[in-house]
């Protein structure tokens, strides 16, 4: 079962986002359990896009999520929290000895975690008006997002913010939703090559595929609002995901 300690994350974020967005939480079957999702639906109209938002190894837990609800809101963005880590996850991470062994967890959830996001699109995609939809991944969101997204055509546009397909993903991979990495210069977890090297590989397969860079961005810039660096790549993907998603 899932703990109160995601019960009191999605309090948190609930409480600030409650104001400007009508809040559902949706229950969608997955492999053991069902995968959480936190509904923020502002805009009424059929075309309104749906933006799914993967969050990194912490879970939703930063405070920054709930200004990221606000401003994709604001443009016209129903936003989904897909918590594709359950508790156990969470805390199986923030308990791995090293690296390597974080590592070796991830390898063996990751398949469990691409099922669980292939299925939440699905059931979005079942919805009568069949909206268009966007993901945005974050580090281990933004791997999971990738790889859940490799050979589809239901999804319009993909953000990956510095974090990108898992080096172990088997190879070739047959084609990307239009893309756009986010990466901080400064990112000593996915060190920018990584970024760039993902972009070479999505153009290759003939897709469109940009990388905006952030001078002196850490690892979890896109996550401290208010920043300069923070609020202009929120910025960017707001654009990217409306520019993709309207067509």
């Amino acid at each position: 079962m899932r703990s109160t300690a995601i019960a009191l994350s999605l309090l948190c974020i609930a409480q600030a986002a409650n104001a400007q967005s009508g809040r559902r939480q949706i229950d969608v079957p997955s492999l053991n359990e069902p995968v959480i999702i936190e509904s923020y639906e502002s805009c009424d109209r059929p075309s309104c896009p749906a933006a799914l938002i993967l969050s990194g190894s912490k879970g939703f837990k930063a405070k920054a999520y709930s200004e990221i609800i606000r401003k994709f809101n604001a443009a016209d963005l129903n936003v989904y929290l897909v918590h594709f880590l359950s508790q156990a996850d969470i805390d199986m991470i923030a308990k791995a000895e090293n690296a390597h062994a974080r590592l070796a967890y991830y390898a063996k959830r990751l398949p469990d975690w691409i099922f669980a996001v292939r299925g939440v699109i699905a059931h979005l995609k079942a919805k009568p008006n069949r909206v268009p939809i966007g993901v945005l991944g974050i580090s281990l969101g933004a791997q999971v997002a990738s790889a859940a997204s490799v050979g589809r055509d239901d999804i319009g546009a993909l953000v990956l913010i510095d974090g990108a397909l898992p080096s172990d993903h088997p190879r070739p991979v047959s084609s990307l939703p239009p893309l756009l990495l986010i990466w901080g210069s400064a990112d000593q977890v996915f060190p920018l090559p990584v970024g760039r090297d993902m972009q070479r590989s999505a153009q290759r397969l003939g897709g469109f595929a940009a990388l905006s860079v952030y001078e002196n961005g850490a690892h979890d810039f896109f996550l401290k609002p208010g920043t300069k660096n923070a609020d202009a790549a929120t910025r960017d993907a707001i654009d990217f995901l409306n520019s993709r998603l309207s067509r």
